[in-house]
């Protein structure tokens, strides 16, 4: 699955926003994010698939959290694209220091 396929969705980065600060059971999610149940089952089974997520049981509660690898690898596919935008940013920095 395409990560930035995945990332696109508004309501799947609503979730993460929430897993980074914690550890939430789908009924913390659905309560902070006011989403219906089955839609945040859904958006969790896609994230989960795609491994932004992971799941585990506490007695009755399915409670989820971020996993660091996927963001990882999109920060690996971001990096010369981010030294690209330094290397032009430098050179307009340059470039005004000399009209001053």
């Amino acid at each position: 699955m395409d990560a930035f396929a995945v990332l696109a969705e508004p309501t799947r980065r609503r979730i993460l926003d929430e897993l980074r600060r914690a550890e939430s059971s789908v009924n913390e999610l659905v309560a902070s994010l006011a989403v219906s149940q089955p839609t945040m089952s859904k958006h969790l089974k896609v994230l989960r698939e795609a491994g932004f997520v992971s799941v585990r049981t506490a007695a009755q509660q399915r409670v989820y959290r971020i996993e660091r690898e996927p963001f990882t690898r999109v920060d690996a596919w971001l990096e010369p694209y981010r030294q690209l935008w330094t290397k032009h940013l430098d050179a307009l920095e340059r470039h005004l220091d000399t009209m001053e």
